[in-house]
Order: structure tokens, then C-alpha cells, then sequence
């Protein structure tokens, strides 16, 4: 561990620096030398280094987010080159720079912060052995050394013997019961802050080696902080307890507000947008026109949330735009149904049937121009019929063959007569 806190000593003089400044902020209110002064001056160390790494954080949600989506992708190159390793290591790397993808960078805020991580456990160390490090000279030296948070003096660790916590004014019971509490809540704070990922932020449509991945480092993470905690000084515990409650905030606020498609916690997101569109009738935050944005562009290859979430629009009476806002229908506007194909929205007017014609009227045929009536008369006003003609009207004379032509319609044969055949008497 010395040649790895040697190795990060670069980075020693600027924690302590940090930590001295807060120090004197705290130590005015509290007093220079409680554990609030000092635990305080830890905890604003841990914030400050988070925020700034926010942007990686990013980054990592992006990182992830393209990795789960080219799952499917990495598990055909697995099964179709299971048997040449070297084939499948290049196709994989293949398809990362195709898609833009670095699978270290979900890593990046732990390697980042791991600096500090060690150079913080550097400085407690000279603490505990009473050494001056960094800007922390002997009377800072003193001061850390009799601040105690709960009883368990910044320095002290788990395991250390009762000659080492007698010299920085300790006993061996208050320091096991802070330190096996913060390891025990550190390890609680890891386990919920995978599981939260696991059972929310998971598209449950896709099972693939990630997850078991996943799974399984639900596990590892707190039996590691377990193992390894007791080892680290009351204050490492405080800084990696005060990150892992950081960095389950974080990750909740992100479930929350930009989940994994296919996941519950997508489920839940789009229930409630469903709840706030159809009272307020718009998309106000951008991050929320984003999501509709690809919802709308994904088509006909939405999930079951997705189009729950159309469908629940549609009823509203709202559209779905394709830059992600929402607005009302009216009479022309056009919808998208949840297979993506349009549809009429709601308010249009439906096309009117044409009215189902009687047997009288279609052999009739259609109406010419000048037999038009008006639309106040029935449709069916008898023409002018036979009995109706003059009585003095001679008929036409018959053309020929129209007697033939009759008695055809009259249900008989055409053409020329057979000749009856002789009665038998």
C-alpha cells in the first residue's frame, strides 16, 4: 500500500490543501480540533470531487446505456464465433468503433476519483503515525489527531491493538462499534445502489451475459467494502460512506428522470409524463421532449410502455410530435397509432357512408341531370307510369324482331319456334 500511496503522493499536497481549507471554515463554527470539524472537512472534500466529475458520470450513463443496446449485437458474435476467441475479440472490438462505443468508459468516475481515494488514505495515515504531510503541519497535526467522530479518532482502524488506540485517546470498543457500523452501512449503501440499477434500470425484454455481469457484482461490491474496510482509518470510511450515499442519490435521480428503455422504472417515467401532459397539455422540460423525440422516431419498433404512452395521448386528444413536443389535434391533424400508421385523430369528422340503395332504385339506374329533385322531396317519387299516359295515344309500331326480343325477357328461347308435336288420340 506504501509504494501505492508513493506512487499517487503527487496529488497529496493538493487534498491536504483542500481538506485544511475546510478545515478552517468548520473549525470556526465547531472548533478546530472536534470530529465535526474534521469529518465535515472529509465530507466537503468528497462533494467537491463529485461535482466535478459529474461530467464523466455522463458519460458514464451514455457508455452504459450503448453498451445494453448492442447486447443483443455481442451475444450473435459470442454464439457465431464461440469456438475462435480471436475472431470474436476482433469483432467485438469491430463493432465498438462502428457504434462509438469504449466499454472502459463506465469505469471512469471510480478510476477518477481513485487519486483522491488514495491520497486521502495517504494523509490519514501520516495522521495516525504522526507525520506531517502535505500543507498539514504539526499543529494541524495535533488537531487531527484528537478529533474523534463518535468516539473513533480519524486515524484508528478496526484492527488496530490497544496500545495504538491508547495513544490517540481511544479504546478498542468504541472504535470496533463506529468502524464495523460505517462498514456495515458503506457495504448496505453499495448493495442497494447496484440492485437499484438491477431491478429498475434494466431492459427486462433482453437477457444477456451483462446482466448475470451485473448480478453478480451486486454481490462482489459489498463483500469487498466489508473485506477491505477493515483496514481503512475511520476517516477513508467516512469518505467512501459519504460517496457511496452520493453516488446512490445520483443514480436515483437519473432512474428517475432518464431511464433505460424497456425498464420499469421507463414504465413509471411515462405514467407519470402521461399524468403531467394531459393535465398541462405540453412538454416543458427539454429532457422530457428528448425521450418523446425517440419514442416518436422509433416507429412501429416501440416497447410496450412506449406505446401505452401513445395510445394514452391519442385518447387525450394530443399528438406526438417528431421534434418531442405534444399539441392538441384538431380537425386535420393526424395521429400515429401504436403500430406507427396513421390514423384519424380524435375530434375529425368520420367519412360518411353512402346511404344502402333499395332493389327499385338500383335497377332504375342513375338519375339524369334534368330528374334531379330537390332535397326536400322523398328520393323515391314515382315517375310517370303507364296508366298515366294519354288514352288516345297510339302505340308505336313494333320493329322487328322486337316480339322476339319480348318474349325472351318473358322467360322464353330465343330464336325460331319448336314445332308442337302431333297429340296422340
Amino acid at each position: 500500500m506504501d509504494t501505492i500511496a508513493s506512487f499517487f503522493s503527487f496529488i497529496t499536497t493538493p487534498v491536504s490543501w483542500v481538506i485544511v481549507q475546510f478545515h478552517t471554515v468548520y473549525g470556526s463554527i465547531f472548533g478546530p480540533d472536534t470530529g465535526w470539524a474534521w469529518g465535515l472537512s472529509i465530507v466537503s472534500l468528497v462533494v467537491l470531487i463529485r461535482i466535478c466529475l459529474i461530467p464523466l458520470f455522463v458519460k458514464q450513463i451514455k457508455a452504459t446505456r450503448a453498451m445494453q443496446t448492442l447486447q443483443p449485437e455481442m451475444k450473435k458474435i459470442q454464439e457465431r464465433y464461440k469456438n475462435d476467441k480471436q475472431r470474436q475479440s476482433e469483432e467485438m472490438m469491430k463493432l465498438y468503433k462502428e457504434s462509438g462505443t469504449n466499454p472502459l468508459s463506465s469505469c471512469l468516475p471510480i478510476l477518477a476519483q481513485s487519486p483522491f481515494f488514495f491520497a486521502l488514505y495517504h494523509v490519514l495515515n501520516g495522521i495516525a503515525s504522526g507525520k506531517t504531510i502535505g500543507v498539514i503541519n504539526d499543529s494541524l497535526l495535533e488537531s487531527a489527531r484528537k478529533a474523534h467522530i463518535f468516539g473513533a479518532p480519524l486515524a484508528a482502524k478496526f484492527k488496530d491493538n490497544a496500545d495504538t488506540l491508547h495513544a490517540l485517546g481511544a479504546t478498542v470498543t468504541d472504535v470496533r462499534v463506529v468502524t464495523a457500523i460505517m462498514i456495515v452501512l458503506m457495504s448496505a449503501s453499495q448493495f442497494y445502489t447496484q440492485r437499484q440499477l438491477m431491478t429498475k434500470n434494466v431492459d427486462t425484454s433482453v437477457k444477456t451475459p451483462f446482466m448475470q455481469q451485473q448480478k453478480m457484482l451486486m454481490y462482489v461490491f459489498p463483500i469487498m467494502f466489508a473485506v477491505f474496510g477493515i483496514n481503512f482509518p475511520v476517516g477513508v470510511l467516512v469518505y467512501w460512506l459519504t460517496t457511496n450515499v452520493w453516488t446512490m442519490g445520483q443514480q436515483m435521480y437519473v432512474i428517475r428522470n432518464n431511464p433505460t428503455p424497456g425498464s420499469k422504472a421507463q414504465a413509471a417515467y411515462l405514467e407519470r409524463l402521461t399524468g403531467h401532459v394531459t393535465h398541462h397539455g405540453k412538454i416543458r422540460s427539454r429532457s422530457a421532449r428528448v425521450i418523446v423525440k425517440a419514442i416518436v422516431a422509433k416507429g412501429r419498433d416501440r416497447n410496450e410502455a412506449e406505446r401505452k404512452f401513445i395510445n394514452s395521448l391519442t385518447k387525450a386528444g394530443l399528438v406526438a410530435q417528431a421534434d418531442g413536443n405534444v399539441v392538441k389535434s384538431d380537425s386535420q391533424a393526424v395521429a400515429q397509432a401504436e403500430d406507427g400508421t396513421p390514423t384519424a385523430a380524435a375530434g375529425a369528422p368520420r367519412r360518411q357512408q353512402p346511404k344502402r340503395q333499395s332493389k327499385s332504385q338500383r335497377q332504375a339506374g342513375p338519375k339524369q341531370p334534368h330528374e334531379a329533385e330537390s332535397a326536400d322531396e322523398p328520393a323515391s317519387t314515382p315517375s310517370l307510369t303507364k296508366s298515366e299516359e294519354p288514352q288516345d295515344a297510339k302505340p308505336a309500331p313494333p320493329k322487328p324482331g322486337s316480339g322476339t326480343r319480348s318474349k325472351a325477357q318473358s322467360g322464353q328461347r330465343k330464336g325460331g319456334q319448336r314445332p308442337k308435336s302431333p297429340s296422340k288420340k
